[in-house]
């Protein structure tokens, strides 16, 4: 089988005047300033200026690597189409046996690093076997072997020899954590020094956590940007990035907050892009808790939610309701003829009073006279959340759950996992971190759980059926009959409580365009990007 193609606080009290001042001494603290060139009312400017959440927390590519992909300075063996089916990157073509065991791929022969050196086959093989340490997800492949063949014109070939068939590579090596690095980008150690990529764009400036510069790279065997120069900053509060793109500081912002958003919306100069990702806000729950243990609780739970009012009232589109837990998006993986998650107060009182629960006037409380209270943790990266956490807290104290939000950093999640101290945590979970969702899901909700999956649940059917998936390429009916036992146990036990589908709005200077949103959230698109000779 041979595959390829053709190579902080609300503004209320403040004046917007006083906000900008704190979104210039943001972009200033601790970095040199950061210099909007606005260029003049004929001539485009010098740099796209890109704000958004997200830090560049480590040189490390299982930690900050989604970020140079974003801002395509480096780039993985396979990539992957807005439907996540696997596409040439760094390998123009590949091949795989007919046993699935061995894989080949061919790179691209003029590809070269941004040192000026060519990328070789041995340099990819060792990209790689870094990326193979646990718990990266690569190590989670049957990778008996990986070999280079280098070619004395360039490019070379890459042979990865697996212990058993695995039909899930493909996506995985696509997958951010994965990415090739000059073997001059790591010390003897081992650890990542400077970044040294493959892409069309070189880093220029790197001031960690918050700015990056970036230039184009001349010597990149694809189309050179006609967007010579770019600069992304991180700023932690959603009003700041809005302010802004509005202000002129910025040419694109992403992760706007509703109230914002409806704001830019009516601003002559900044227009709105839009595309629903394959993210889901979900409530991830600890099923190791007596209360949570029973399904009977985590479908009042769901019950009690109105995710029709926190779409429409949050998100601004009572169409991101969600009625399971992939979106309609991905639709080999969203099935309509699922019983939809509801609201139904009186539904959820009765699963509650079958628990045992018994409604009181302080709330709810079990057989051992103990009332339900829960905790719920989730984090600003994503500006809805806090929101959507203050109205399911509300929501579920009508029906007598007392819960309290504590908001933190997104890493909180994870650790509270590890350790056992989450009880309720509320994320935006991507199912396309790797390409095909079954990737996700099999790590989510794996016999051990995930750290934004299960906790303390499983099971069998689910573990099963998503390890063929990953093993081998059922036919199209299997592979169908699999997918919807996945999506039907998580249906009706709820490990995780699906509230809200999730659309990306990203705010644009109206002079930029060629501004498309990559639905994968794996690229900018930078390079498909030009400045507007309007005036």
């Amino acid at each position: 089988m041979t595959h390829g193609f053709k190579p902080a606080p609300p503004l209320q009290g403040r004046t917007r005047r006083a906000a900008l001042q704190t979104a210039s001494a943001c972009i200033t603290a601790g970095a040199a300033p950061w210099v909007l060139a606005q260029g003049s009312a004929t001539s485009a400017p010098a740099t796209l200026q890109i704000v958004g959440p997200w830090e560049f927390t480590s040189l490390s590519p299982a930690s900050s690597g989604y970020m140079l992909l974003n801002l395509q300075v480096c780039e993985t063996l396979l990539g992957a189409s807005d439907n996540g089916r696997p596409q040439p990157a760094l390998a123009e073509r590949w091949q795989v046996s007919a046993d699935g065991l061995s894989w080949q791929f061919v790179l691209r022969p003029r590809a070269r690093f941004h040192n000026g050196e060519r990328v070789t086959a041995q340099a990819v093989v060792q990209s790689l076997q870094r990326a193979q340490k646990a718990p990266a997800l690569l190590s989670n492949a049957p990778i008996a072997s990986i070999t280079a063949e280098d070619a004395a014109e360039g490019g070379g070939t890459v042979r990865i020899r697996l212990s058993r068939p695995h039909n899930a590579l493909a996506a995985q090596l696509a997958h951010y954590s994965t990415l090739v690095l000059a073997p001059e980008s790591h010390g003897a150690d081992g650890k990542v020094l400077r970044i040294i990529g493959s892409g069309p764009y070189r880093i220029t400036r790197l001031v960690p956590p918050q700015q990056v510069e970036t230039e184009a790279f001349e010597a990149y065997d694809g189309p050179i940007p006609r967007l010579r120069s770019v600069a992304y900053l991180a700023a932690s509060r959603a009003e700041t990035r809005a302010l802004m793109v509005e202000g002129g500081q910025a040419h694109l912002a992403y992760g706007l907050d509703p109230a914002s958003l409806r704001r830019l919306k009516r601003h002559a100069r900044v227009g709105i892009a839009s595309v629903t990702l394959p993210r889901t806000v979900i409530v991830k729950l600890n099923a190791t808790l007596p209360s949570l243990r029973d399904v009977r609780v985590r479908q009042a739970l769901s019950l009690s939610i109105d995710r029709a009012g926190i779409a429409q009232a949050l998100m601004g589109d009572e169409t991101l309701a969600a009625t399971q837990l992939l979106p309609p998006t991905l639709a080999d993986w969203h099935h309509p003829a699922l019983p939809p998650l509801g609201y139904d107060p009186e539904a959820a009182q009765r699963l509650l009073r079958e628990a045992g629960w018994q409604r009181h006037h302080d709330g709810l409380r079990g057989p051992d006279g103990l009332p339900l209270t829960l905790a719920i943790r989730t984090f600003l990266d994503r500006p809805e959340l806090p929101l959507v956490a203050t109205a399911l807290q509300e929501q579920w104290r009508l029906a007598g759950i007392a819960v309290k939000v504590r908001i933190g950093n997104s890493g909180d999640i994870p650790m509270g996992h590890r350790d056992g101290t989450l009880q309720l945590a509320l994320a935006a979970r991507n199912y396309t971190n790797v390409p095909d969702p079954a990737g996700t899901l099999a790590g989510d909700f794996s016999a051990q759980g995930g750290d934004w999956g299960a906790m303390g649940w499983h099971s069998d059917a689910v573990v099963q059926a998503l390890a063929e998936l990953m093993r081998s390429a059922p036919e199209a009916r299997r592979a169908q009959a699999l997918r919807a036992t996945v999506t039907q146990v998580l249906q009706s036990e709820l490990p995780v409580i699906p509230v809200a589908w999730y659309r990306q709005h990203v705010a644009v200077n109206r002079r930029l365009q060629g501004v498309s949103l990559d639905p994968l959230e794996r690229s900018y698109r930078l390079s498909d990007m030009d400045w507007s000779n309007d005036t």
